[in-house]
C-alpha cells in the first residue's frame, strides 16, 4: 500500500512526493524500495502488486523499474485502506480465474491456481531485523494456507506508547479456546499464533501502561496475512458496501477495461479502514507476536527514536545542527545547510523547500491538522 500522503513528516512529506518515496536515512533507498528488497527473497517481483494514487504511478516505475505497469493499481481517489485492499484482491482474484480457465460466475476454491496466500503491507515502515521479519511471513503463510484465518503479526511493546493501536490475544492454545471461535471454525493449532481477542485503538498514556504491563497486548502492525479465498468471503460477509462494488465489473477486472471501471467506480468506495471494516469484526483472526524491529515511522517523534543522539540526546540528520543548553530535539535541514540551536528542548525542527516547521515533540499529532489549515 503506497497511496498515503504522509502528513506527519510535513515539510519533508508533501503530496507531491510523500514520505514513501524518500530517502530518510541516506542510504540512497526511498522507503518504498526498501519495503519492496524486503520481500523479494521470499515474493517473486513479478507477483508484487502496488496500490497507490494514480499521481505517483510514474514515481514508482522509477524506483522500481523491474515492476511492469500492471503491477501498479492506480487509486482515483483516497479511500482508506479496506477499499484499497478490495482492489488488489479483485485483480489478483481475477489474475487466478483467468490462469485456472474460470469465470468469475463459477470460482472453484479448490483449485490449485486458486491457492494465493497474500502479504499486505505499508510501504513506509521500517524493518530492522529483515531475515527475522521473513521467517514470520513464511510462517503465516504456512497457516493461512491450510487455515481458513485472518493472521497478523503484533508487535511486542517496548515502551507505553500512545501513537499505536493494540491487539490483544489468547495466549492458551487455540483448541482450549474454541468459545471464542464459531464451532464451524476448524483451526490447526500452529505454535506461536494465537487467536486475537480484541483490537484497541491509540490509547492514553496511562491506559498504554496497562497494557505494556499485562502482557497480552501488541502493537498492531497494519501486517495481514491471508488466503485469497478468505479475505474475497470476508469482505463479501462483512462489507458487503464495499465487495459489492468490485462484484459490479468482476468481468471486467484484470482486462484492459479495468481501469476505467476503477475510474468510475472507485471514488464511489466508503472511505473505511480494514480494522474498522474487517478485522474487528471476523471471528478467525489470529496474531503471531513478533520483534524484528519495526517502526511504522509514522511521526518525527518515530523518526527521533530510532536515529543516532548526541550526548544530549540531540539528532541532526542530512545537515549539520550545533547544540547549546539543548536536549531531545530531532534538527532535520536540507543537505548542506547548518543550524544553531540554544536553549530549547524535545522540539521537531524541520525545513525543506521553504518551508519550516517547528513544533513540540509531545504536540506531533497537531502536524496533520496544521498542515490541513495551511
Amino acid at each position: 500500500m503506497a497511496g498515503g500522503v504522509g502528513s506527519r513528516f510535513w515539510p519533508y512529506s508533501r503530496e507531491e512526493k510523500p514520505k514513501q518515496f524518500l530517502d530518510f536515512f541516506g542510504t540512497g533507498r526511498s522507503l518504498l524500495q526498501m519495503t519492496v528488497n524486503r520481500f523479494r527473497p521470499i515474493v517473486p517481483i513479478e507477483n508484487m502488486f502496488i496500490v497507490t494514487n494514480i499521481m505517483y504511478k510514474q514515481m514508482i516505475m522509477e524506483q522500481i523499474p523491474d515492476l511492469k505497469e500492471g503491477q501498479i493499481l492506480c487509486e482515483p481517489a483516497r479511500r482508506n485502506t479496506a477499499p484499497c485492499i478490495a482492489y488488489a484482491t479483485a485483480h489478483i482474484r481475477a489474475l487466478c480465474l483467468r490462469k485456472a480457465g474460470l469465470t468469475a460466475a463459477n470460482q472453484d476454491w479448490t483449485r490449485p491456481e486458486m491457492q494465493a496466500n497474500i502479504v499486505v503491507a505499508a510501504s513506509d515502515h521500517l524493518i530492522l531485523e529483515e531475515e527475522k521479519f521473513r521467517e514470520a511471513i513464511v510462517k503465516a503463510f504456512e497457516f493461512v494456507s491450510k487455515n481458513k484465518a485472518i493472521c497478523t503479526l503484533g508487535m511486542q511493546p517496548t515502551r507505553p506508547e500512545t501513537g499505536y493501536g493494540y491487539i490483544q490475544f489468547v495466549a492458551d492454545k487455540l483448541n482450549e479456546v474454541e468459545s471464542l471461535k464459531t464451532a464451524s471454525l476448524k483451526v490447526e493449532r500452529s505454535e506461536g499464533i494465537y487467536p486475537v481477542k480484541t483490537f484497541t485503538e491509540k490509547p492514553n498514556l496511562e491506559m498504554a501502561k496497562v497494557f505494556l504491563q499485562s502482557g497480552d497486548f501488541l502493537w498492531n502492525s497494519g501486517i495481514f496475512i491471508w488466503n485469497l479465498q478468505t479475505i474475497s468471503e470476508a469482505f463479501r460477509y462483512l462489507l458487503p458496501e464495499v465487495a459489492d462494488r468490485f462484484r459490479e465489473g468482476e468481468l471486467l477486472m484484470g482486462t484492459e477495461k479495468e481501469e476505467d471501471f476503477i475510474e468510475q467506480m472507485f471514488p464511489k468506495c466508503p472511505s473505511i479502514s480494514i480494522d474498522y471494516g474487517i478485522m474487528e469484526k471476523a471471528e478467525n483472526v489470529y496474531v503471531m507476536p513478533s520483534s524484528f524491529g519495526w517502526s511504522d515511522l509514522g511521526t518525527w517523534g518515530s523518526l527521533y527514536e530510532l536515529s543516532e543522539k548526541d550526548e544530549q540526546q540531540n539528532v541532526s540528520l542530512h545537515s549539520e545542527a550545533h547544540f547549546y543548553e539543548a536536549s531531545g530535539n530531532i534538527v532535520v535541514l536540507e543537505k548542506g545547510k547548518k543550524a544553531i540551536v540554544q536553549g530549547v528542548n524535545d522540539l521537531i525542527i524541520a525545513e525543506e523547500g521553504g518551508r519550516l516547521l517547528v513544533c513540540k515533540k509531545a504536540e506531533e499529532q497537531r502536524i496533520k491538522q496544521f498542515v490541513s489549515e495551511l
